[in-house]
């Protein structure tokens, strides 16, 4: 039993990462999943994000900078994360103690990304509005996990 738990959660995880809802979707939490799956579509349309991602994949960071419309994008990551944190925790996930701590400080690092990525360089080449947040996911979870640990540590129930 408990694997198929493990595994529903993964799937559930996988889901959203493919598209924000669809985790909601298959746990037939119709509405939000409806909600999620059009706010997402909303906000990719408006953010011009599929354009921003292909000229992103072709290495031409400085067209995608000039497609990308900051002002919807911005609300991408944390639209995105929290459907997969709500499907992650809907398939029984996040019983733990501030689980969402991690999601969350993603969510915010990943947007502080976005907002940088048009002057964020490396050895003076401009990371762009895909790759500087995607690169910036795994240290948003990092920080989140330590501070989900501190907080669990030093703060009492």
């Amino acid at each position: 039993m408990e694997k198929n738990k493990r595994e529903r959660k993964l799937e559930m995880l996988l889901w959203s990462i493919a598209l924000p809802g669809f985790g909601q979707l298959l746990q037939k939490k119709y509405i939000k999943g409806f909600i999620l799956v059009v706010l997402e579509f909303i906000v990719n349309v408006k953010g011009n994000l599929n354009q921003v991602i292909i000229f992103s994949f072709q290495g031409r960071i400085p067209a995608a900078i000039q497609e990308t419309n900051f002002l919807w994008l911005m609300f991408y990551p944390c639209l995105y994360l929290f459907a997969i944190w709500d499907a992650y925790k809907d398939a029984g996930g996040g019983d733990k103690p501030f689980a969402f701590l991690p999601f969350v400080f993603t969510a915010y690092l990943t947007t502080i990304a976005l907002v940088y990525s048009s002057v964020f360089t490396v050895n003076g080449y401009l990371i762009g509005p895909v790759w500087l947040p995607l690169i910036s996911m795994p240290l948003g979870f990092l920080i989140g996990t330590a501070l989900r640990l501190l907080v669990i540590k030093f703060i009492p129930n």
